[in-house]
């Protein structure tokens, strides 16, 4: 931000997004509130509300920065960590569930120790593909992508031919679970879930000028005395660590994290890591609790805000596709 300008419109854009963060977030605790405001069924509501907006601020903060993260050691703006697979993973263990066991299958992937194996299952995995395909004289980034598209895509086909064989009703069960929902999300998830996105997202925020290093390109960061392979492999374990808690929490978002990413890329205008983080995390709970909000309260549909979200994040990838890439 070599301007007063550009610092001045950085300000205000922040300012906005806490704004309108603070609006919704609050406007989802409040609002439409059937008990006399300050009484105790009042607080009781709000109380059982807050679950949500927590819920919706760690998806935020989970997508927003492993996005952006990810787009940067990847070089690239149109791809997300999810297509690594973490989405296809979490489908293909509920799935596998419910086909093996029937619809108690679904419990037996509820709880704090099953959420903790999910998260350890899909961070294991993923630092196995690092490790595979990035270590060696011919580590390439590129091939890892494409391994990850391969395997994402077999875990989706064995998870649909494994539907296929479900009774109705047990296919009507696994299906709400499949989609991304705040609604899937258990308030005991939290003492692992917060500590390890702070973490996380705190360590990636740490490392911004590494990272504003890494988006010049390999060659520029070895010549500027970083070890690139070491900083990847660092920077995809944190970025599997955010997705894989997202994932298993609330389950799939694929193109929440591109919508997120996208659009604060033009709302912080820079390229310092320190200034895109905050604008993307902001961007992200915006987009969620303000779609929640508005189809809670004015479209009474809440159940549908992930397929919207997915609708619009899909609808704005293409286009970015469409464009070549060029934002």
């Amino acid at each position: 931000m070599p301007t007063q300008a550009s610092r001045l419109r950085y300000r205000i854009v922040l300012g906005i997004l806490i704004f309108l963060a603070l609006f919704f977030g609050i406007g989802l605790l409040v609002w439409d509130n059937p008990m006399p405001y300050g009484s105790r069924g009042f607080w009781l509501i709000v109380d059982m509300r807050v679950t949500n907006v927590v819920v919706m601020a760690i998806v935020a903060i989970c997508h927003a920065v492993a996005t952006v993260s990810f787009q940067t050691v990847t070089n690239n703006r149109i791809l997300t960590p999810s297509i690594m697979g973490f989405e296809s993973l979490y489908v293909a263990v509920q799935t596998s569930a419910v086909f093996v066991l029937g619809a108690a299958g679904i419990m037996y992937f509820t709880g704090v120790r099953q959420f903790v194996l999910l998260v350890a299952i899909m961070v294991a995995l993923a630092l196995a593909l690092y490790g595979w395909l990035l270590s060696g004289k011919r580590g390439n980034i590129h091939v890892m992508l494409l391994v990850g598209i391969i395997i994402g895509g077999g875990l989706g086909s064995v998870s649909t031919f494994m539907q296929r064989l479900l009774s109705p009703s047990e296919f009507d069960i696994l299906t709400a679970r499949l989609f991304g929902s705040v609604s899937n999300a258990d308030p005991s998830y939290f003492p692992v879930a917060i500590p390890l996105v702070a973490v996380a997202a705190g360590l990636l925020f740490w490392s911004s000028p590494r990272l504003n290093v890494l988006a010049l390109g390999k060659e520029t960061t070895l010549n500027l005395g970083l070890n690139h392979r070491y900083e990847t492999m660092r920077v995809l374990f944190l970025i599997s660590i955010l997705m894989a808690v997202s994932t298993a929490l609330v389950g799939p978002m694929t193109f929440l994290g591109f919508l997120v990413a996208t659009l604060s890329y033009q709302f912080a205008d820079t390229y310092d890591h320190r200034r895109i983080f905050p604008v993307a995390a902001l961007t992200g709970f915006v987009v969620l609790a303000g779609a929640y909000f508005i189809m809670r309260n004015i479209f009474y549909a809440q159940g549908v805000v992930s397929i919207i979200i997915e609708l619009v994040g899909g609808s704005v990838f293409l286009y970015v596709i469409l464009r070549k890439g060029r934002l």
